[in-house]
């Protein structure tokens, strides 16, 4: 049976257990973040624990580590959904536990985000030392905040942001050039389909130095686009057009707009 054949010949009973562990999974992380933003907007009532002002410690960068990876988690699994789904049947036909199989690309995907989060809390505190980074958690100058929307822009509009999103967009295509059998394979691909995802979306990711590491809204927003680009016909139109749109915004910021 062809790869296409067993996509479509997925158990409704696993494919439902499936969907069920990654919504959990996103929902909670989505969960901490509402708790976050409530929290911070009510620090008078409730002991929050939050990076310190000063020199950062080991707590201070194993908190923001944990930001980073619960809000990496909340934001990529839902634009993974299609991709791990496409696994699962494939899996359960070369003779691979089909929810065994699930869970391991979906550890590798997310390995690779994990790695992102530790580059990210890396750039935060370089920033934060320089004093670059408000209380807030976000860019304390003009022209930092221009420059680091201005550099995601021109990513939306690049040959490697095309290639990589081309690779997230289809998973058919990712499974009939990347396929790996066995478990290991699996997680290898995990790798790989996380890789490509990095390689997407971390120009949109480091707009969140600009508009606000904890800014709820905004990370909705990036969220959003991000589902939009790899699961609708008009995604790579969307990269290119808010491509445009960052590119404007840091010009307009460098100009000495707000």
């Amino acid at each position: 049976m062809g790869i296409g054949s067993s996509i479509r010949a997925s158990p409704g009973g696993s494919r439902a257990l499936v969907l069920a562990c990654l919504a959990v999974l996103t929902l909670a992380s989505w969960a901490y973040l509402l708790y976050q933003d409530w929290a911070m907007a009510h620090m008078d009532i409730v002991d929050m624990a939050m990076p310190s002002t000063a020199a950062w410690g080991v707590a201070d960068l194993t908190l923001v580590f944990m930001m980073w990876a619960i809000m990496m988690t909340g934001m990529m699994l839902p634009s993974a959904m299609p991709m791990v789904f496409a696994v699962e049947p494939i899996s359960r036909r070369r003779g691979t536990a089909p929810f065994g199989a699930s869970l391991l690309f979906t550890g590798g995907y997310l390995s690779v985000w994990m790695a992102f989060s530790v580059l990210a809390t890396l750039v935060q505190w370089s920033l934060h030392s320089a004093a670059l980074m408000s209380a807030d958690m976000k860019a304390s100058t003009s022209l930092l905040a221009g420059l680091l929307l201005a550099a995601a822009g021109l990513y939306q509009l690049s040959t490697v942001k095309l290639a990589c999103l081309t690779r997230c967009r289809s998973p058919l295509d990712f499974l009939l050039t990347e396929w790996r059998d066995g478990r290991w394979g699996t997680f290898v691909m995990g790798l790989r389909h996380g890789a490509f995802c990095t390689g997407c979306c971390w120009g949109l990711m480091a707009l969140l130095f600009a508009l606000g590491v904890m800014n709820l809204a905004w990370v909705a927003v990036i969220s959003v686009v991000v589902l939009l680009e790899k699961v609708t016909p008009r995604g790579v139109w969307l990269a290119r057009g808010s491509g445009v749109f960052l590119i404007g915004w840091g010009a307009y910021v460098l100009l000495g707009g707000t």
